[in-house]
């Protein structure tokens, strides 16, 4: 019974019977027969050696076969990855042997290692009970190995699509040449991250005068803007300068996430501020007090552009330094950046901070899989202060930061100045204190209440602390943060007594929060904590110098004493500004609508996008109870929110923008003012003064599309469909204004063409749209109107040519260009650009990726019977200006930067890749077409001796980098395949009277220069190589060597005519092939004589 599989050996065979096959354990066999528990069959190492083998030998292992026949091909179905790995390690071992020979000890072992790691992660895949995501970790693990391993023993790039090896035959040539070009970038210029992260872990302080609780405070510090950009990381030590609960190492360190590649410069610093906790002085008698305080012990800091050599991981010891003055604390770490030397000095000879520092680079997410282990026992996470440079949607953030600043205190009767203490609530509408609002830093659980530090004897005391509090937004409204100041005593009782407070209200009675910046809050005199227990009875009292609330005349005991505080809000849900409440409560206040719009474009767009869904459900209530009033000023005030999406700090938010108009825009009449208003816009293009706002709307002509298709069809929804055909001629007649627009020439640039430019640039994304409102056929017709429009090539300027091929380009990614019936109807047009393109030698960049991405859905869709066509049109658009572009671009010296040398190798690769997938794609009624259609023997006779000279240029050494064996025998395999369908061209033209030495020399010398070529040479391969080579390809020697034979025997006695040098390379190269061709020609081989 006949078989045909493919299995492993399990067990070694040393094939002793009659007509056994040796066998050793790993080996692949492929199955012919099978009989009573026997198999016959052949190794694949050794296909030749046939025998029989038993089959409880043989692991089964499932397989495809293509290619039936003399080359077939046996494949596994496993996963391509480990058929990769199986391969790649068998084919290393040989090449690992052969390094401990030639004694490359160095390599030997770190080949040998890395071997054992893939190994490890093939059984890893093999076992099948990895996740989805863990699985695509384990394979990025094993293809970067590969990848290293081929590259260090000088093997072929492997090109690669998510992990796995891709078949050339399977893809385009253009997208098996942006594979191979992004693996060998890549390699070559690894992309740098955007995204950075500093990991600190706390280890210990070394001083010789502990004996007290300390508190560890890191931070990052501006000092070009004089400012802390993060939150703090709070840590506790013990007695010993060890950190508490050793049993949570997790408490010991943290992570400073979101740090941009600005924030990675010289002038930022980490600041370490440590605080004792225990007696006023430290020379003071244990028993003096039993009072705990909060004091000021020493600074160290460290510029984060010492960790940028190395991202070292090894313990760093910083000095710790103390200021000579403790009214200097507050800038202490200041002072030690700008070396200010006597206003600081060494807490000890032998002080030191060990931590360990060390940066990491990548999103937030792929840190977290890259240090797993990191994230699992919970590290504290220490945000940048504020909102990242890129706010997400969906991100819910409440957090009011309070830095502590300084205060202005009498004496209070005393003879010296009093040792003043803060102490901080957050207090509710009831009175009542709410419990663990204040947050001291990550790392440390929020607690009720905050305690500052005491300077000794300051009644101008500068704390410049550091507090969040993350107060839910329902708790905001009628709570307030409530500080009370205590003298501490330094006698035995050690008494903290009551002398005042200050209050400030997190909300006002109209909905805004306390703004950024610094206050000046009033110190209300109170020596009994009693008064404090019912809030009501102060909340009447003004608490901010020059603020007083209602008609309140109750005398302030004293406005002399201040405290000072700096409040920065970072919310998602509430707002500062007060324009954008008068907007949002537009109904209360209907006089003040035109005012409210108007001042819509002053707002932050942070706060705008806060607010999207209840801004926009305002702008389209407004247009929907007076659009005669209101139209034109709401059409801008939606214009620049859109607009406000395209920056980068918010383009994230797009889709929720996208959201709300797919679920919550409720706008059914909407579509009528915005076509007319979009359309009054593009009516006047021409007028200077418009020009500036009219390119705002172009901008944002994708959502505006938006709305008014949702709008047209909530409208349908709700009417069934009434004034269809008014709509369609509305959208018809704006669409004729963009034509006009689009037509209009203008000399070189102007503000004309910049609108065009605009235009342009954003209005392939409105395809999506029109698709909605037509069927592809219409749609498609409509832009081929709007592009065919366009100026030529030669007039214009440059910029506004170079975005109208951009525009090209995104309607060949677009999804009209998808769809067979739309292609066929766009491809002329688009072709037509290029062609003019490509004629004046402009834009050469952005018209190889136009093509790469034009061959690749070819491909893709290369079973649909409009593919021919779509292949005849670019046959006879482009392939006769693809072929001069080539030898263009070719024939130039390469430029002499490195930026620009790689520019011009892309260029160049991308255009040889699109002439490759074309001919490719060609069938034979395509080149007979090719063929037919030059009119005289001439015009051919040129196109052959410039086809012959492309491919001669195609196949130099230096077109494709060394390791690119996949590509170049792809390319050879193109190139042997259109000499084929030339060369009967050839016979039939230009033999006897019209015999033409040029174009027969131009061909033999192609042919010389293909045989010799190193890549084809497989005798130099390694067996599996060899292999996979001969299974695709065949020997292409061994074709184009018996061609050359049948077209030197039709020159007959014209070969004498042919060069002596080219006939006598090419034979004496041959002699060793010709035992090849006997067998595959079965005939006698002549030689020159």
């Amino acid at each position: 019974m006949w078989t045909l599989d493919e299995r492993e050996v399990i067990a070694g065979f040393r094939g002793t019977v009659p007509h056994g096959l040796s066998l050793e354990i790993g080996d692949t066999v492929q199955i012919l027969e099978k009989c009573d528990g026997w198999y016959r069959g052949f190794a694949l190492k050794n296909p030749n050696a046939k025998g029989i083998f038993p089959s409880s030998y043989i692991h089964l292992k499932n397989a495809c076969v293509k290619n039936k026949g003399q080359f077939e091909m046996v494949i596994p179905t496993e996963d391509s990855v480990i058929t990769e790995m199986t391969s790649t390690l068998r084919d290393w071992g040989t090449m690992w042997k052969q390094l401990y020979v030639r004694n490359e000890g160095d390599l030997f072992h770190r080949l040998w290692h890395i071997m054992n790691e893939i190994l490890d992660l093939r059984r890893q895949v093999l076992v099948g009970h990895l996740t989805h995501d863990r699985m695509k970790d384990v394979k990025r693990h094993i293809t970067a190995r590969l990848d290293w391993g081929n590259e260090q023993l000088g093997l072929d790039l492997v090109p690669r699509k998510e992990y796995a090896m891709v078949d050339p035959e399977e893809i385009s040539i253009t997208e098996l040449y942006r594979l191979m070009e992004h693996r060998h970038r890549k390699k070559d210029t690894p992309v740098p991250a955007s995204s950075h992260h500093l990991f600190v872990q706390m280890k210990s302080l070394m001083c010789s005068n502990l004996g007290e609780e300390l508190e560890v405070i890191f931070s990052l510090f501006d000092s070009k803007e004089n400012r802390p950009i993060s939150e703090r990381f709070f840590l506790r030590l013990n007695r010993n300068g060890l950190p508490k609960c050793p049993e949570k190492p997790e408490r010991h360190c943290s992570l400073f996430v979101d740090l941009g590649s600005s924030e990675l410069r010289k002038d930022i610093y980490i600041t370490v501020h440590i605080i004792r906790i225990g007696r006023m002085g430290a020379g003071e008698k244990k028993n003096a007090c039993n009072v705990q305080y909060r004091r000021p012990f020493g600074c160290a800091v460290l510029s984060i552009a010492d960790l940028l050599a190395g991202d070292s991981k090894d313990d760093l010891v910083l000095k710790v330094y103390m200021c000579n003055t403790e009214s200097d604390w507050y800038q202490i770490h200041e002072n030690i950046i700008k070396k200010l030397n006597a206003r600081y000095n060494l807490t000890g000879s032998n002080a030191g901070l060990a931590v360990s520092l060390q940066l990491l680079h990548g999103d937030i997410e792929q840190i977290r899989r890259e240090y797993t282990s990191m994230f699992t026992h919970g590290i504290s996470i220490t945000r940048k202060l504020g909102f990242s440079n890129i706010i997400m949607p969906g991100e819910m953030r409440n957090d009011l930061y309070i830095t502590v600043e300084r205060g202005e205190f009498e004496k209070g009767g005393k003879s010296v100045a009093r040792n003043v203490e803060v102490t901080m609530h957050v207090v509710d509408s009831s009175g009542q204190i709410l419990k663990d609002f204040i947050s001291f830093g990550s790392g440390e659980p929020p607690a009720s209440e905050y305690h500052s530090f005491v300077l000794y004897h300051n009644n101008g005391p500068r704390w410049a602390e550091l507090l969040k509090l993350p107060i839910p937004v329902d708790k905001f409204r009628g709570s307030h943060i409530r500080c009370e100041f205590r003298h501490c005593s330094t006698k035995e009782k050690g008494e903290k007594k009551l002398f005042g407070f200050s209050f400030v209200p997190l909300m006002q009675e109209n909905g805004r929060t306390l703004p950024d910046g610094t206050h000046e809050l009033i110190v209300h005199k109170c020596e009994e904590n009693t008064n404090l227990q019912d809030s009501s009875r102060y909340l009447k009292l003004p608490f901010s110098k020059g603020i007083f609330l209602g008609n309140n005349s109750q005398a302030v005991k004293t406005t002399k004493e201040s405290f000072w505080i700096t409040s920065f809000l970072c919310s998602t849900k509430l707002t500062q500004n007060g324009d954008m409440l008068d907007l949002l409560k537009w109904r209360t206040h209907p006089d003040k609508i035109a005012g409210c719009l108007s001042k819509l474009k002053e707002i932050d767009g942070s706060e705008i996008v806060k607010f999207l869904q209840d801004t926009l459900d305002t702008l389209f209530g407004i247009l929907d109870e007076n659009s005669q009033k209101y139209g034109s000023k709401v059409f801008d005030c939606l214009v620049h929110i859109i607009n406000l999406l395209q920056d980068s700090k918010f383009h994230h938010f797009k889709p929720v923008m996208d959201t709300y108009i797919e679920s919550h825009f409720a706008g059914a009449l909407a579509y009528r003012d915005l076509i007319k208003v979009l359309k009054w816009h593009i009516d006047r293009v021409t007028e200077v003064e418009l020009q500036e706002h009219i390119q705002e709307v172009l901008k944002a002509q994708e959502y505006i599309f938006k709305y008014i298709v949702q709008s047209r069809r909530l409208f349908s929804i709700a009417t069934g469909g009434q004034n269809e055909e008014e709509f369609r001629c509305c959208i018809q007649e704006l669409l004729m204004s963009v034509r006009f627009f689009l037509s209009q020439e203008s000399k070189g640039a102007s503000a004309l063409s910049q609108l065009q430019a605009v235009f342009l640039s954003s209005f392939p994304s409105v395809y999506s749209e029109l698709l909605k409102l037509y069927d592809v056929r219409e749609v498609a017709n409509l832009v081929h109107d709007a592009l065919g429009s366009l100026p030529t090539v030669t007039h214009g300027d440059e910029s506004l040519q170079a975005v109208k091929l951009q525009s090209i380009g995104k309607t060949v990614e677009s999804h009209l260009y998808t769809n067979p019936d739309s292609r066929y109807i766009l491809l002329p047009v688009v072709l037509h650009h290029l062609h003019m393109h490509l004629q004046e030698q402009k834009d050469l960049i952005m018209c190889a990726r136009i093509l790469s991405n034009i061959f690749c859905l070819i491909k893709k869709n290369s079973s649909e019977k409009s593919v021919l066509e779509e292949i005849d049109v670019i046959v006879n658009s482009l392939l006769d200006i693809l072929l001069r572009t080539i030898l263009e671009i070719t024939s130039r010296p390469q430029p002499s930067g490195s930026a620009m040398r790689l520019q011009f190798q892309d260029v160049t690769g991308e255009f040889v890749s699109c002439l490759l997938s074309l001919l490719r794609q060609m069938t034979d009624r395509h080149y007979q077409q090719l063929l037919d259609s030059f009119s005289t023997k001439e015009d051919l006779r040129d196109f052959l001796l410039q086809i012959f000279t492309v491919f001669r240029i195609l196949i130099r050494p230096e077109m494709f980098p060394k390791d690119w064996t996949v590509m170049r025998l792809v390319a050879n395999n193109v190139i042997i395949t259109t000499v084929l369908y030339l060369s009967d061209a050839l016979r039939k033209n230009f033999l006897n009277e019209n015999f033409d030495y040029k174009i027969w020399d131009s061909y033999f010398f192609l042919a010389v220069i293909f045989i010799n070529q190193l890549c084809l040479q497989l005798e130099m391969f390694t067996p599996s190589k060899k292999k996979k080579v001969l299974e695709k390809y065949g020997d292409m020697r061994v074709t184009m060597g018996c061609e050359i034979f049948s077209m030197w025997q039709n020159l007959g006695k014209k070969f004498k005519k042919i060069h002596m040098v080219i006939a006598t390379s090419l034979f004496c190269r041959q002699n060793m092939y010709f035992h090849l061709f006997k067998e595959k020609k079965g005939k006698k081989m002549y030689y020159i004589r």
